[in-house]
């Protein structure tokens, strides 16, 4: 393990940074330069070193290689998701596959961006600086420590960020999360999607509306007894979604 000192740039001064790296020139090269920016680096050489640093130590990002000794990357960022230490913390993925799927997996076990090696610098410094600027549900209105949400069989526990399905754990990504506690927190209510864009993802330039619809229909696939007839998550057509009442209402899938 190593660390370096903040340099002092602004809006960054006190970050912290965890890279998993187990290739000496990429971890160092990763190191060095977002120690530029001004965070404190963090290094481990493998996913058992990973995560005892993460249930030990808040970070601010963590930079995460997919193909990893000892604990592979995807199995390191779901649990990283399921610890109350760095639950929500950003994550940006490394991977030398090109392949859409491996993409996919990533971003499903709970990464929030993923980068393709070869890289260059100044992309991933971008990249790190676009996840430091975006809120942490920790750090905002949106999954705050508060009430135990349960509907049906759904029960969403925002201080541990955990959902369980009839006592069974569902395994969701950050912004999975987000979406269903702001609506299951709020009955009857209809979000637009340029509403959930604003209220989840923030300042991500890089997120449409088809990626809210993407988000549903995967959250769907994931809580509902019957995805394609949903009655928990409610499309309002041509508007958005909701949430169902309590009450209760007719389920309108997409």
């Amino acid at each position: 393990m190593s660390q370096t000192e903040p340099a002092g740039t602004p809006g960054t001064t006190n970050a912290r940074a965890l890279v998993v790296e187990d290739e000496p020139n990429i971890r160092e090269l990763v190191s060095l330069h977002l120690g530029l920016e001004g965070l404190t680096v963090t290094t481990a050489v493998d996913g058992e070193e990973a995560l005892r640093f993460a249930s030990s130590e808040p970070f601010d990002v963590v930079v995460l290689d997919l193909m990893l000794p000892k604990i592979d990357g995807v199995t390191v960022c779901r649990a990283i998701r399921r610890q109350s230490t760095n639950g929500d913390v950003p994550i940006l993925m490394l991977t030398a596959r090109r392949e859409e799927t491996d993409k996919v997996l990533g971003l499903e076990s709970g990464a929030d961006d993923y980068l393709t090696k070869p890289f260059g610098v100044r992309e991933l410094v971008a990249r790190v600086r676009a996840l430091l600027r975006r809120p942490r549900a920790s750090k905002t209105g949106i999954g705050l420590p508060g009430e135990i949400i349960t509907a049906g069989p759904l029960r969403v526990d925002p201080s541990r960020r955990q959902v369980q399905r009839d006592g069974r754990s569902i395994d969701l990504t950050p912004h999975e999360f987000d979406v269903l506690y702001l609506l299951a927190a709020n009955p009857g209510i209809v979000f637009t999607r340029d509403m959930l864009l604003e209220r989840v993802w923030t300042s991500d330039i890089h997120v449409t509306e088809r990626s809210v619809d993407t988000l549903v229909k995967r959250l769907r696939q994931k809580i509902e007894e019957d995805s394609a007839n949903p009655t928990l998550i409610l499309t309002v057509w041509g508007t958005g979604y909701k949430f169902q009442d309590r009450t209760g209402d007719g389920a309108q899938g997409l």
